[in-house]
C-alpha cells in the first residue's frame, strides 16, 4: 500500500514533529504554569460530566 520511501519519510517526519513538539512545550513550560493555572479543574469537571452522560445513558437504557 506505501511505498518504502513514503514509510520512511512518514517515520521521520513523526519523529521530528515529536522533537519540536517537546522542545516547543518544555520551552514554554513555565509560562503555562502560569497563565493555565486552575486548567485541571476545568478537566476534571469534563471528564465528570461525559461519566454522568454516559450513565444516565446507561441506567435509562436498561
Amino acid at each position: 500500500m506505501f511505498s518504502t520511501g513514503q514509510i520512511i519519510f512518514a517515520a521521520l517526519f513523526f519523529i521530528a514533529f515529536v522533537v519540536i513538539i517537546s522542545f516547543s512545550y518544555r520551552k514554554d513550560k513555565k509560562l503555562h504554569k502560569k497563565n493555565y493555572k486552575g486548567v485541571i479543574w476545568i478537566l476534571i469537571s469534563f471528564i465528570t460530566f461525559i461519566i454522568i452522560l454516559f450513565l444516565i445513558k446507561h441506567f435509562l437504557k436498561n
